[in-house]
């Protein structure tokens, strides 16, 4: 007896996760190298305090994107292709095998992202303005989009031999819409205006990429296998 969409969608979710917990590498690795990121930029600039704040917003974005990539490809790509046949043979639906790795992928990338913003108010001695937790929104669906933006390119890309450098090169250019809107929401919240109409683009893109991955995920299974 197939189980449903969502049970299946968790299982996946929960084997993604259980991985990840017990590799800890978001943790004890990409999340160090992202922090030193952010303390090369000052170092390398010799910016003045007033310009490095200017350059913080930038900063967290860019490494989000670098580092956001880095951790959902690593995750999304530690399936191999036996991995993928077995899953075929149990009947499990693609599109819940797409969700559930985006899930997983979020609920990593997600309290990274949250806890890159520490160094950056830190070493540059940024400002936040008044309503900043209002950002938590934000994060969390630019998080949602770029996880299931890497389990697409980790999809599409499956079986190449340039995969580990072609999946990023398909991300990063997609990805910019994400990145525009969460900017601009701050920059919006900065100059004290609102950021619903931001959060609403975010949701929209967040939504087209989900249905190009439910609809494109059989096919893209086929393909692979």
């Amino acid at each position: 007896m197939k189980a449903g969409f969502w049970r299946s969608a968790s299982i996946i979710a929960q084997r993604d996760l259980r991985v990840e917990i017990r590799s800890g590498e978001a943790l004890s690795v990409v999340f160090p190298f992202a922090v030193v990121a952010t303390w090369v930029v000052p170092l390398a600039t010799d910016a003045s305090p007033g310009l490095l704040r200017d350059l913080a917003a930038p900063v967290y974005w860019l490494i989000f994107l670098l580092f956001g990539m880095m951790i959902v490809f690593r995750q999304t790509a530690s399936e191999t292709a036996d991995h993928r046949r077995v899953l075929a043979l149990t009947g499990l639906d693609p599109a819940a095998r797409f969700v559930g790795r985006s899930a997983a992928s979020t609920l990593i990338l997600f309290p990274i992202s949250g806890m890159l913003v520490i160094p950056v108010i830190v070493l540059y001695d940024y400002r936040p303005p008044s309503g900043i937790w209002l950002m938590i929104p934000v994060i969390i669906l630019g998080a949602i989009g770029m996880s299931m933006l890497g389990t697409l390119a980790a999809d599409v890309t499956v079986g190449l031999r340039a995969r580990t450098s072609l999946a990023p090169l398909l991300m990063a250019p997609l990805a910019a819409p994400l990145l525009m809107s969460a900017s601009q929401a701050l920059e919006s919240l900065i100059a004290g205006g609102g950021i619903i109409l931001w959060v609403l683009v975010l949701v929209i893109a967040d939504l087209g990429l989900a249905a190009a991955g439910v609809m494109s995920a059989r096919a893209l299974e086929e393909i692979a296998l």
